[in-house]
């Protein structure tokens, strides 16, 4: 009987089946084949996502990763996904320093493993320009798309991936289920979104429920709490360091950037937890 070994993985609830590359090559199958099969929570070991380590990037990154959601599709950058990798990749001895380089479709990310056991992840410099998020819109920012039952205002951001952040007084995870999988396939989002909503409570503290590209509703999405709050800070709703409430758990982040000098990186920072080790029969 044939099985492979894999790790599974959560950060705020934003689950993740991480499988060495040489458990993966005894499958025979397609990445996205995979993807799919193990993450199904009914026949699979459930998870949002599958990661799988890549040696033997070609760039100057430490390490690299192949990322696929359950749906099969690849993601440029998974925020909850990179603190797991990073977490998984420093344990298993993989990585011998505590803060390192990997490459991804977003560039190269530097998390570092922090004494308490959080993660803390180097994101990516927001992107802005329409054209490179991709939007369709004229502007990224305070701008409007219409639905079959209503127009939305938001704000188009790329933190490697597209995202959309819409702020709202109702309730954030009532909104994402009913408006998240129609903007999430929105024309002017060729390459489709995640749907941010946020609720404001304070300058230093928000609620965010995200509808992700890809996967549906998440418990979290890291690269949706960054972009809320690049946006939030951009539109005057927030300082510099906010605590994002998701609905699986708080994580951290930091920008340091306004409207007039957007070139600085986020920081998040939060949980990384094993949830358990198994054998999928193939």
């Amino acid at each position: 009987m044939d099985t492979i070994h894999f790790t599974k993985m959560q950060g705020c609830g934003n689950d993740f089946i991480i499988l060495e590359y040489s458990e993966y090559k005894k499958s025979r199958m397609f990445m996205a084949d995979l993807a799919r099969k193990l993450c199904d929570r009914h026949f699979g070991a459930g998870a949002d996502g599958l990661i799988i380590p890549d040696n033997k990037t070609q760039s100057e990154a430490d390490i690299g990763w192949y990322f696929y959601n359950s749906d099969g599709s690849t993601a440029q950058m998974c925020g909850n996904g990179m603190r797991c990798f990073a977490k998984y990749l420093y344990d298993k001895k993989n990585i011998e320093k505590n803060e390192f380089t990997v490459q991804t479709g977003a560039g190269i990310i530097t998390p570092r493993i922090l004494s308490y056991g959080d993660v803390s992840v180097k994101m990516s410099i927001p992107v802005l320009e329409p054209e490179h998020i991709p939007f369709g819109g004229e502007k990224s920012l305070n701008c409007s798309i219409e639905l079959k039952e209503t127009v939305f205002t938001g704000n188009a951001i790329s933190m490697g991936n597209p995202h959309f952040v819409i702020f709202t007084d109702e309730n954030t995870m009532d909104m994402a289920k009913k408006y998240g999988a129609e903007i999430e396939a929105h024309p002017l989002f060729p390459e489709k979104t995640n749907v941010e909503f946020v609720r404001i409570i304070s300058k230093n503290e928000i609620d965010l429920s995200v509808w992700e590209r890809g996967c549906g509703i998440t418990l979290a999405c890291g690269t949706g709490a960054c972009a809320s709050v690049v946006a939030g800070i951009l539109n005057n709703l927030t300082e510099s360091n906010v605590s994002v409430n998701l609905p699986g758990g708080a994580v951290t982040i930091e920008w340091q950037g306004s409207e007039g000098d957007t070139n600085y990186p986020v920081f998040l920072t939060g949980p990384a937890n094993y949830t358990f080790e198994g054998d999928f029969v193939l």
